[in-house]
């Protein structure tokens, strides 16, 4: 079993940053890919960023909408996946969820929260302008 914590959203104003956490605990190895997701209301889950971990380094890929704003990150030792989100906009507005399967994904799992066995409760940001 795995559990996955999410901490760090807020509110900010355009222009601002934050930084999300993602705490993976219990069996670890069910945590090679994770997803960070997004959801506002009425509106699908979409996938933000992917990372990847292979036994050396990792792969990563982001939604267009975030290159060059969002950057993913995972600190092995802590078993923690960051997000930092810099040059917020209204639009990023969202609950955010992190989410972790065992096997590879790539770039296609950004539009497939259906294969993934574990999710956090998710963390709220909300960017005003």
């Amino acid at each position: 079993q795995v559990q996955l914590v999410e901490s760090g959203g807020g509110s900010v104003q355009a222009g601002g940053s934050l930084r999300l956490s993602c705490v993976v605990s219990g069996n670890t190895d069910s945590s090679n890919c994770m997803v960070w997701f997004r959801q506002s209301p009425g509106k699908e889950r979409d996938g933000v960023t992917v990372i990847y971990t292979k036994p050396i380094g990792s792969t990563k890929y982001y939604a267009d909408s975030v290159k060059g704003r969002f950057t993913v990150s995972r600190d092995n030792a802590k078993n923690t996946v960051y997000l930092q989100m810099n040059n917020l906009k209204p639009e990023d507005t969202a609950m955010y969820y992190c989410s972790a399967r065992r096997l590879q994904c790539g770039e296609s799992a950004l539009s497939a929260p259906g294969i993934f066995d574990h999710w956090g409760q998710g963390t709220q940001v909300t960017v005003s302008s």
